[in-house]
Order: structure tokens, then sequence, then C-alpha cells
């Protein structure tokens, strides 16, 4: 049996617990035997490397009381390994579902007129369409369109949702949207000339989108009143580089966006 030795060393005497604080990168202790002064750079493995006002490192082991942090002695502890952070939305806004795997492609589709659009839709709704498993295609034109929704077949496991630019009152876009009546197809629309209007100027750092003159090319025309060079391209691409999320589109782009992806899954 083992035999019971108290600690008869007077209360006033006995070493009080040393706080333990984790040894976060840049926090600045005092190493107590040395009096080395300086910023946490490194912590492994029972050692802890501090980084002086001159440059200097000095490796100290991690031991207990062996710091002082703000002139109090504190025990340094490696910190807590962190947990890698992960977005808690998707760009679109919606709640993220990390480690969610795309989706088998569903047989309906989201046509949209145009690269740019097709590129601003993945941009934003990217993650949103993988999950669901939603294609979008783009059209090069709607010109065509009662053609393209008869050869595409829509049926109700194979919605088909149309995604177009300048659809106005009076505009050829409405009339063509009108004569699209299948009730497995969605045409909607934004009122923008082209989808580069659908970024908000504010975005993309600009006071607002200028106005082109009837009979020149809009595209064209927008990069020489901002003084861009006339690189349609170029002029793109930096405008999709502003785009971090739904909150720099405009919400009559959203909306419409968020309308066909709930019309092309319905089928569920």
């Amino acid at each position: 049996m083992r035999s019971y030795s108290p600690d008869l060393t007077p209360p006033w005497k006995r070493s009080k617990p040393a706080l333990e604080i984790p040894a976060d990168p840049d926090l600045v202790v005092e190493e107590v035997s040395t009096g080395f002064c300086g910023a946490v750079i490194r912590c492994e493995a029972g050692t802890v490397t501090l980084d002086d006002r001159f440059g200097k490192h000095r490796v100290f082991p991690l031991e207990p009381r062996g710091f002082l942090l703000e002139g109090q002695v504190v025990t340094l502890v490696r910190p807590a390994p962190m947990a890698p952070s992960r977005p808690s939305r998707t760009a679109s806004g919606s709640i993220a579902v990390p480690g969610a795997r795309a989706r088998v492609a569903r047989a309906g589709r989201i046509y949209v007129e145009g690269r740019h659009d097709a590129e601003l839709v993945e941009r934003v709704w990217g993650d949103d369409l993988r999950i669901e498993g939603v294609v979008v295609e783009y059209l090069e034109g709607i010109d065509d369109l009662p053609a393209i929704v008869a050869d595409f077949a829509p049926g109700p496991d194979a919605r088909l949702g149309v995604l177009v630019d300048h659809l106005v009152d009076g505009s050829k876009e409405s009339r063509l949207a009108a004569s699209v009546t299948d009730p497995h197809v969605l045409v909607v629309g934004h009122p923008y000339i082209d989808v580069w209007e659908a970024v908000k100027p504010s975005s993309v750092g600009i006071p607002a989108w200028p106005r082109v003159p009837r009979g020149q090319d809009w595209k064209t025309g927008v990069c020489r009143a901002l003084g861009w060079p006339e690189n349609t391209g170029a002029a793109w691409q930096h405008i999709l580089s502003r785009v971090t999320s739904y909150k720099d589109l405009e919400p009559a782009l959203l909306g419409r966006v968020e309308e066909l992806i709930d019309f092309v899954t319905l089928s569920d």
C-alpha cells in the first residue's frame, strides 16, 4: 500500500499554477531565464521560436512557467490546430454544402444567349447548378428560338429555361419569347441591352454604364466611352473578374436566374 506524504510547504511559499497561453503567431513574450523578448513565429512539438526586434531568432523549450507575458509568468502551449475554413454560403447566397458531390446532369437545361451570359451565371450560380445537376448552354442568339425549343423536345422530366437579353415590351426578343407556348418551357429575361449591364457599375468601378448611340456596336461603344481599349473580350474578362457574388449583380438578373433554376428543377 502506497504511503501518503503530505505537502508541508506553507501555502504562501507554494508556486501558483501559471496561466496557459497558446503560442499563437505574433504573440510577444519574454523567456524568463535569458530575458530574450520576441514575437512567436513558429511553434512545433515541444519548442517555440521567437523573433526579436533586431530579426534574431531563438528557439526555446515549452517548459512550465517559462515565459513572461506583460510581466506575468505564463506557460506557453502549442496552439490547437485550426479547422479549415469553409464558406458558409455560395456566391449566389445559398447555404454552402461542403463536400457535396455534383449531381448527374438532368435532362432539363437552361439556355442563355451568349458565352458572356453563361460565364456570368457560372461565376455566381455554379456551385448551386452542380448540386442540382443543371447544365447551362449558350445559343449565340435567339433568332431561331422556336426551332431551338422544338429541337430540344421539352417535357415534364426535361424542362427548358431560357434567359433572354433585352426582354422589354415591343422588342424583337419579346416577340420571340411570346412565340414559345410550351408549358414545359419558361422564357424570362432582363431589361439590359447586354448582360454586361447586369453587373453593378459600382462593382466595376464606374459611375454608370454609358449610353451608346443606336447603330453602334454596344460593347465597342462602351469600351470607347469608358476609355478602355476596344477589345471587348478583354473588357469582359475585366468585368467578370469584379464579380465575386450575387451582391455584384442587379436584382433584375438575380430574380430571373433563380426563377429558371426553380423551374428546371421542379420535376422533383
